[in-house]
């Protein structure tokens, strides 16, 4: 069974920085595309960074590049999103979750499992 885990979220001041994590069992990340998602209330799901099994390709949103910054563990099975340079339009829970091909994960949300959520707040 494909479990996702996330955590690492909590409340932080605008330009301040978070790292999420993403812990992975029943699978390794070596064979599948994962990636991170956010969505604010009233706001629709957000792809805004993912990388490809290999590490070789990463997807980020335009809304975040140049801010966060996924990596991803293959030894751990986790994956990690650096967020640095906070906004306030970064508040949303955020997801993480695995599928089989890069693009379709992170633009057409297609997955096999998608983790819980962490609530992500930049606030002063």
């Amino acid at each position: 069974q494909l479990q996702l885990v996330e955590s690492g979220g909590g409340l932080v001041q605008p330009g301040g920085s978070l790292r999420l994590s993403c812990a992975a069992s029943g699978f390794t990340l070596d064979y599948y595309a994962i990636g991170w998602f956010r969505q604010a209330p009233g706001k629709e799901r957000e792809g805004i960074s993912c990388i490809s099994s290999s590490s070789g390709s990463t997807i980020y949103a335009d809304s975040v590049k140049g801010r966060f910054t996924i990596s991803k563990d293959n030894a751990k099975n986790t994956v990690y999103l650096q967020m640095n340079s906070l906004k306030s339009e970064d508040t949303a829970v955020y997801y993480c979750a695995v599928g089989p091909v890069l693009y379709r994960l992170c633009k057409l949300f297609e997955a096999h499992s998608w983790g819980q959520g962490t609530q992500v707040t930049v606030s002063s």
